[in-house]
C-alpha cells in the first residue's frame, strides 16, 4: 500500500462519514499502515438496497480504493431472526426462500460498487454458519459473554420494551456479534462498519472478540442518510428509492437527486459521490440558481454510480429536455392507453386513475384546485375537463404535476 496517499480515514471525516469509533487514533493509524481486512452486514429483508444502503457501498468502495479488502456479509441467517434495531414492532418472519432471492438480489447491485474480482473483495453468507449452530453449543460459547443487563441499556432494544421484545430478536445481537467472531477467525476481519444505528451490535461483537480470543479488534459507525432537518432520506410518495431499476427506474433515480433540497445537496455530493473536495467546496459557495447546477451534478453523479454512465446521460437529456425546452422525451415515465378511450373523450381525473398518475380523485381535485395540475403545458382550471383525440400531439399526452413530475401518456 503506497503511505504517500491520503489516509482513507481522513478522507471519510473530512466527506462526513464518520459518527462513532472505538478508538480513533488506533484505527487511523491501521488504515494507513496496511491492507485491512473490514466487514459491513446487509440483511437481506426486501429484494433490493436502497439509497440508505448506498452510502455503505460508497464507504466500501472508498476503503477499496485506498487498498483494503471488504467483505460483504449478507444476512441470510441473521434474517431469519429479524434487527430490532429502530422498529417499534416485531419484524415479518421470512421464508429461507425469500431470504436467498433477496440476496442474489443484493450480489448483482452490490457488484456495481465493489470490485470483487480477483479475491480484492469477499461476498459471504451468514447462513452458512449460524443455521446449523447446535443451540446449547452456541450458549456456551457465545451466551455466557453477555450480560443481560447490559444488553438492555442498548438503544436497539430501549426503543422496544414498552410494546415488548421477543426473544427471538433478543437473540439478534448475539448473532452479529458471532459473525464478527467467524470472520475475525477465518478472514483475519478486524473492523466492523456500519449505519451509526448498529453501534450498539457492534460493541457486542468486539467485546465477544476480546473475551473468547484476547483481542482487540475494532468498530467505526457512519452517519445515517438524512436530510438538514433530520428526516431519513430516499422516501418518495411511490415509497422507498431503490437500486433496482426495475422497482425505481434511472429517470425517477436521477429526479430524485435533481430534486433534494437546497440545504441537503453539499452534504450528498459529499457522502454519496466520488466528487472531488476542492469542487464540491467551491459548490457549496453557490447560490441562489447555482445551486441546480449542484443539484445537477449530484443527480448525474449518484445515478452514473448506481446505473452506469449510458443511463446518466440518458436521464440527464431527459430532464433537460423537459425542464430546459418543454418538449417530451423518450425517456420521460410513460403510460399507454387505447386510443378508443379518447374517441368519445374521457374526464381528467378518471384519465388519471386509469393510467395510474394518481391514487385517487381525491388527491386529483386538491392538484387541479391548486393550480398544480397542466396537461400539454396549459393548466387545467376544472375537474370537469374532458380529454380527447383533439389533445394528442404525435399521438400522446403530456401530464405535468406540479413544477417537476411529467409524464408521458401514448394512445395505442
Amino acid at each position: 500500500m503506497d503511505n504517500t496517499k491520503t489516509n482513507v480515514f481522513d478522507t471519510l471525516m473530512e466527506r462526513g462519514f464518520i459518527a462513532q469509533t472505538t478508538n480513533q487514533e488506533k484505527i487511523r493509524e491501521l488504515l494507513g499502515s496496511g491492507s485491512v481486512t473490514f466487514y459491513i452486514g446487509f440483511d437481506p429483508t426486501a429484494d433490493s438496497l436502497h439509497v440508505g444502503h448506498l452510502l455503505q457501498l460508497i464507504v466500501m468502495s472508498h476503503m477499496q480504493k485506498a487498498g483494503h479488502k471488504p467483505i460483504a456479509l449478507i444476512g441470510g441467517g441473521t434474517a431469519m431472526v429479524g434487527d430490532p434495531t429502530g422498529k417499534t414492532d416485531m419484524r415479518r418472519m421470512m421464508t429461507r426462500e425469500e431470504i436467498q432471492h433477496n440476496g442474489d438480489q443484493f450480489k448483482v447491485q452490490m457488484k456495481n460498487l465493489v470490485d470483487f474480482s480477483s479475491d480484492r473483495a469477499i461476498m459471504v453468507d451468514n447462513a452458512d454458519w449460524l443455521l446449523n449452530l447446535n443451540y446449547v453449543n452456541f450458549l456456551r460459547e457465545v451466551g455466557v459473554h453477555f450480560s443481560v443487563n447490559r444488553m438492555l441499556t442498548a438503544e436497539c432494544f430501549k426503543s422496544r420494551l414498552e410494546k415488548g421484545l421477543s426473544f427471538i430478536e433478543f437473540n439478534y445481537m448475539l448473532m452479529q456479534s458471532y459473525d464478527f467472531l467467524r470472520l475475525y477467525r477465518e478472514h483475519n476481519c478486524v473492523l466492523q462498519l456500519g449505519g451509526d444505528d448498529q453501534w450498539s451490535n457492534i460493541l457486542g461483537g468486539i467485546d465477544l472478540i476480546r473475551r473468547v480470543e484476547g483481542k482487540e479488534v475494532y468498530g467505526m459507525t457512519f452517519q445515517l442518510l438524512t436530510t438538514s432537518d433530520g428526516k431519513k432520506m430516499g422516501k418518495t410518495e411511490k415509497g422507498a428509492v431503490w437500486l433496482d431499476p426495475e422497482k425505481t427506474s434511472p429517470y425517477d433515480f436521477y429526479q430524485y437527486w435533481r430534486n433534494v433540497q437546497d440545504a441537503d445537496v453539499i452534504n450528498c455530493l459529499k457522502l454519496l459521490t466520488f466528487v472531488p473536495m476542492d469542487r464540491i467546496n467551491e459548490m457549496a459557495t453557490w447560490k441562489d440558481a447555482r445551486i441546480n447546477d449542484a443539484k445537477k451534478v449530484l443527480a448525474y453523479e449518484v445515478t452514473s454510480i448506481v446505473h452506469g454512465k449510458e443511463e446518466a446521460d440518458k436521464a440527464h437529456k431527459a430532464a433537460e429536455a423537459i425542464f430546459s425546452k418543454g418538449v417530451a422525451s423518450d425517456d420521460m415515465p410513460t403510460v399507454t392507453i387505447e386510443r378508443s378511450v379518447l374517441k368519445d373523450g374521457i374526464n381528467i381525473l378518471d384519465l388519471l386513475i386509469r393510467t395510474g398518475l394518481i391514487p385517487s380523485k381525491g388527491e386529483g381535485r386538491r392538484l387541479i384546485q391548486q393550480g398544480g395540475l397542466y396537461l400539454n403545458n396549459a393548466r387545467v382550471d376544472t375537474i370537469d375537463r374532458m380529454v380527447n383525440e383533439s389533445d394528442l400531439e404525435d399521438s400522446r399526452i403530456i401530464i405535468r404535476k406540479g413544477k417537476k413530475s411529467y409524464f408521458r401518456i401514448i394512445a395505442e
